[in-house]
């Protein structure tokens, strides 16, 4: 069905709890494992359809933040969704705890009664009232952005907007927008500050609440983090520091040498060619007529997937000024359909979200049929391994989006996969310690933020502007807002994706047969097991890294 087309009627969470509550007492009074999993999939229809009308009215705020009707639904979902996360965990510890588990786990699978055991562990009644605070604190994050009003050569733009011009081949316009799109950071500090402050401390008294010592424990179990911990994450950045940072380091020099700077700047982190960074040719529509035609030629399954979701409207991606900034995969359940939601802007990730976007929605559609509907909650490193991948798998179609700039542009996405992962790591280093230390001020969370950028971006250089050089840069990452201590799965997955750049550069069919592999097997193993099963290195493995530098050196 065409999204334009998709019905919308608001949750009636009232009813909603008189349904679990009818499910909770026919789950109790099964008498076979055989009847529970009957129940079961009347929980599968009762959440699939409450979560597809939420995320309906999710996309048609993001889509218009300025939509008084869809506005005034966000608001009531940030209000009820705890309460209906709530009724879910309850009836997942029912499931956890039946005496019938033996036969529950054969037929969906040990990792989902893993993940609901640290489920039943992130919630609880008690702190309802405090996420429904914590949802409400990320949208004033959210409208605080989307709403930015940046006066530009005559022009009203907002952040996702300026983008372009901070990547302008001219570097005095560099700086020029570079000015303008910090000073909104700038003037805006003191309620970033303290929005993030009372996020901080929120989710901290969460976990307190829980019996936690601080919100680390409590965020790992909410990343579902179901088979490895916080230990093997510091040996992973212990290996990025060690073996990625010198490697990345002359990346960069080797750009300062193209672009014939004496010195990169923070304004010219995002530019890798003096003519300027390639930019895909044509309209949104007719960047979208490539990816159709691209997904055709790579594989039978992904034009299948491709013709599904131009046929029925399911991306939405020309940027607009009253548009939520950044993008995303979601899915909606009801119909089967995943959904794409993009800020088309000009810039080469346009490209991106054709090929990293699409990398999430392939996956999710190519398991839609699966009867066991744990199976699709996969962990952020394997969905972003999915993405992630997706963007070397699809580089020999790049002349179908850059015309005669496809390998500018090849360049350009490899030096920059490599340059990302420190940044990723450190994005997360810097929430472990804000965390770690709740009582940390404003101004020393800016601080520990620049430390951090000496250790992994030792050549950055921000001479001119005091808001970057104080430490000020994080403010404008969603992630750090929005999802506490999601960023390093990109990092994860990021390691996961140059092994297979390694791989499809020597032989590029069993690599994507590996890769197809791991999308077909979504959530039905743990990472680390799914990771060995396609052939992959485990990236929390010593040495995983230094492999990935020397054979991509070469």
């Amino acid at each position: 069905m065409r999204f334009s087309d998709m019905l919308y009627q608001r949750v009636d969470f009232e009813k909603l709890k008189k349904d679990f509550y009818g499910l909770y007492d026919a789950f109790s009074n099964a008498r076979s494992g055989a009847e529970q999993f009957e129940v079961h999939q009347k929980y599968y229809e009762l959440t699939d359809h409450a979560m597809t009308e939420m995320t309906i009215a999710e996309i048609r705020h993001d889509i218009n933040m300025s939509d008084e009707f869809y506005g005034a639904e966000q608001d009531y979902y940030d209000a009820n969704r705890p309460m209906f996360q709530n009724l879910i965990v309850r009836y997942q510890k029912m499931l956890y705890e039946s005496e019938f588990r033996p036969y529950l786990e054969k037929k969906i699978g040990p990792v989902a009664f893993k993940n609901i055991e640290l489920a039943t562990k992130s919630i609880d009644e008690k702190i309802l009232p405090l996420m429904q605070e914590e949802n409400a604190l990320q949208t004033r994050y959210n409208k605080l952005l989307a709403t930015a009003k940046i006066d530009w050569e005559g022009d009203t733009l907002n952040l996702s907007l300026m983008t372009p011009h901070m990547r302008d081949p001219n570097r005095q316009t560099r700086i020029k927008a570079w000015n303008k799109f910090s000073s909104f950071f700038t003037d805006n500090q003191e309620e970033l500050d303290d929005i993030y402050d009372k996020l901080v401390k929120n989710r901290t008294t969460q976990a307190e609440k829980l019996g936690y010592k601080n919100y680390l424990t409590l965020g790992y179990y909410r990343m579902n983090r179901n088979c490895y911990g916080r230990s093997d994450i510091q040996q992973f950045r212990k290996q990025v520091k060690h073996d990625l940072v010198p490697y990345a380091e002359k990346l960069h020099e080797k750009r300062r040498a193209r672009l014939g700077l004496d010195t990169l700047r923070y304004y010219d982190e995002d530019v890798y060619f003096k003519s300027g960074n390639p930019s895909p040719t044509g309209t949104p529509e007719e960047i979208l007529a490539a990816g159709r035609k691209m997904y055709n030629e790579l594989s039978p399954e992904t034009g299948k997937f491709m013709n599904f979701m131009c046929d029925n409207e399911l991306f939405d991606v020309i940027g607009r000024k009253t548009k939520k900034t950044g993008g995303y995969m979601t899915y909606l359940p009801d119909y089967k359909s995943p959904f794409v939601f993009a800020n088309f802007n000009g810039s080469s990730g346009d490209a991106d979200v054709i090929t990293h976007e699409c990398g999430h929605a392939f996956q999710g559609w190519i398991v839609a049929d699966d009867p066991i509907r744990e199976h699709a909650d996969i962990t952020m490193e394997t969905a972003e391994t999915h993405s992630m991948s997706m963007e070397f798998f699809t580089e020999p179609w790049m002349n179908l989006l850059f015309g005669n700039r496809a390998k500018d542009y090849v360049d350009m996405h490899f030096e920059d996969s490599i340059l990302f992962i420190p940044y990723g790591t450190m994005v997360d280093e810097f929430q472990d310690i804000c965390y770690e230390n709740p009582a940390l001020s404003p101004k020393d969370r800016n601080a520990v933020w620049r430390d951090l950028e000496k250790q992994y971006k030792p050549h950055l250089n921000y001479a001119g502007n005091k808001y970057y050089e104080e430490g000020g840069f994080w403010q404008n990452k969603h992630h750090i807002y929005d999802s506490p201590l999601y960023y390093i799965d990109y990092c994860i997955a990021g390691t996961d994706a140059l092994q297979y750049k390694v791989w499809m550069d020597q032989d590029y069919k069993s690599a994507w047969e590996s890769y197809l592999k791991l999308c077909r097997l979504s959530a039905s193993d743990f990472f680390t097991n799914l990771i060995k099963d396609v052939g992959l290195i485990n990236p929390f493995e010593d040495g995983c890294m230094r492999y990935v530098v020397k054979k991509l050196d070469k």
